[in-house]
């Protein structure tokens, strides 16, 4: 009698385990900046670089992101947000992907980098249209002109969505 109720045990235990679903965790996490500071001296310049001030920022980006390590990094395709994302491409081993904010699909985007940590780098109208477009609502506005220094973090775990904005001079 004592081996068939450990059999039974047993049997049931097996049985139990084999029934449970075992659910993993799937964490997305996307960090977006704006450009460092570009050269305004030629008004007409349609694709100026990073001044040394914005050259120094892109550097500063790469320690403040220093511990996270990403799996992409994004782009538009102009010098300054090119120059802004490359240190930290070059931090994390990673060529620039080159993104057109206007074309961008967000569904294509979402499933592609499900799973991974981005770094998006933008300007100050595609920026917060773009991490509107991860959130799914309208919460964030153009950056100010003068204001280089916003980190939106997003972080998607199991379909929920979290963000914040950081400001960082």
């Amino acid at each position: 009698m004592k081996h068939l109720f450990t059999l039974t045990f047993i049997f049931l235990m097996a049985f139990t385990s084999f029934s449970q679903e075992t659910k993993t965790t799937e964490i997305t996490s996307y960090y977006f900046i704006r450009h460092a500071e570009k050269d305004r001296s030629n008004p007409s310049e349609k694709n100026p670089h990073l001044m040394d001030k914005g050259l120094q920022r892109a550097d500063n980006w790469s320690t403040i992101l220093g511990n996270i390590h990403f799996d992409a990094v994004y782009s538009t395709n102009y010098n300054r947000t090119k120059e802004t994302a490359q240190p930290t491409a070059n931090k994390n081993d990673l060529e620039i992907t080159i993104y057109n904010p206007r074309m961008t699909d967000i569904d294509s985007f979402l499933n592609a980098t499900k799973g991974k940590t981005v770094l998006v780098v933008g300007h100050s109208n595609t920026i917060p249209e773009f991490v509107n477009k991860v959130i799914g609502k309208d919460k964030y506005e153009n950056i100010d002109d003068d204001n280089n220094g916003n980190l939106y973090i997003v972080t998607i775990i199991n379909g929920t969505i979290a963000d914040q904005v950081l400001t960082i001079n």
